[in-house]
């Protein structure tokens, strides 16, 4: 089913209004099949993607991959606003996501043991800090090419995270998820690490064409954990 375009509005703290653009996929069989809960992934796209046209959001990553694949998951990917240029970015946008998140799974049949976080480049470190912020909400997280707080990355050890990063990326260096990653594992927690030793920035084009990272990320639930 293609995806549909809508505008999320709300007031969620004192004189602050929030606007996300969002996409919204559902699964081919979500009318067809009245009491099924599907799972839900959460996307953030990276930087070029901000704005307020949901349509610049087709141009990476999964919403790209919805438009010419079916996905056996519901698919929320709200746009960051540029209301700033230079400094808008997914950190000053978790609220307004999380509520968008929250009103979404009480509107669709969702499986709560089965939603998962992903995100590409600054879409990665909202990955991680949305995870950090929220770690019984998700069932696994898969952020790529980004970074986050590593003092605070032990909140996630008992959620299972597999991140990306391209050893010749020239924006976001492979140290922001290094130090994620050996943080993570000093806390114990259960975290997979893949390196493309040739990628640079683009690391995500690869991540989501592997049909081996859908099986591990859908076969995660909050029921086995």
């Amino acid at each position: 089913m293609k995806q549909t375009a809508g505008r999320y509005q709300k007031e969620i703290t004192v004189r602050k209004q929030v606007n996300l653009d969002y996409l919204l996929h559902l699964p081919e069989d979500y009318y067809f099949e009245q009491e099924k809960a599907f799972p839900l992934v959460l996307f953030l796209h990276g930087v070029g993607e901000r704005g307020n046209n949901a349509e610049f959001l087709k141009r990476n990553g999964l919403p790209k991959l919805a438009e010419t694949q079916e996905l056996p998951f519901i698919l929320l990917s709200p746009q960051c606003p540029d209301y700033v240029p230079r400094y808008s970015n997914w950190l000053l946008e978790l609220d307004a996501v999380m509520n968008l998140f929250e009103e979404t799974i009480q509107k669709y049949r969702v499986d709560e043991s089965r939603i998962y976080l992903t995100g590409l480049s600054m879409g990665g470190y909202g990955a991680w800090e949305l995870a950090i912020q929220n770690p019984d909400r998700f069932a696994a997280v898969a952020p790529i090419c980004g970074g986050g707080s590593a003092e605070n990355v032990h909140r996630l050890k008992d959620i299972p995270v597999w991140t990306f990063h391209g050893a010749k990326d020239d924006i976001i260096p492979i140290e922001e998820t290094e130090q994620m990653v050996a943080a993570l594992k000093e806390a114990g927690g259960n975290v997979k690490f893949t390196v493309y030793p040739d990628a640079k920035h683009d690391s995500w084009t690869e991540t989501y064409n592997n049909p081996q990272f859908f099986e591990w990320m859908l076969s995660q639930s909050k029921l086995h954990s």
